[in-house]
């Protein structure tokens, strides 16, 4: 997918993505440098499902201990 900056307000950049022109947000500090108005850019997103998995495993436990934390002794 292929994006276009359309212009800078403050520390953003409002991009038109795609042939649709659907506009988006992007903080400047993410673009690569020499970065300008009228920029084109390629983009793509990429699903990490390792990632997905070990962040789900992460708030599960977490949130088993916080369960368990609260329970009240006679609830074991």
């Amino acid at each position: 997918m292929k994006a276009v900056i359309d212009r800078f307000e403050g520390e953003y950049a409002v991009m038109l993505f795609g042939d649709e022109e659907i506009k988006v947000e992007v903080p400047r500090k993410l673009l690569p440098e020499g970065s300008t108005e009228g920029s084109w850019l390629k983009v793509s997103f990429e699903l990490d499902p390792k990632e997905t998995m070990a962040r789900k495993e992460k708030i599960n436990s977490l949130l088993e201990k916080l369960i368990n934390k609260n329970r009240m002794p006679e609830d074991n």
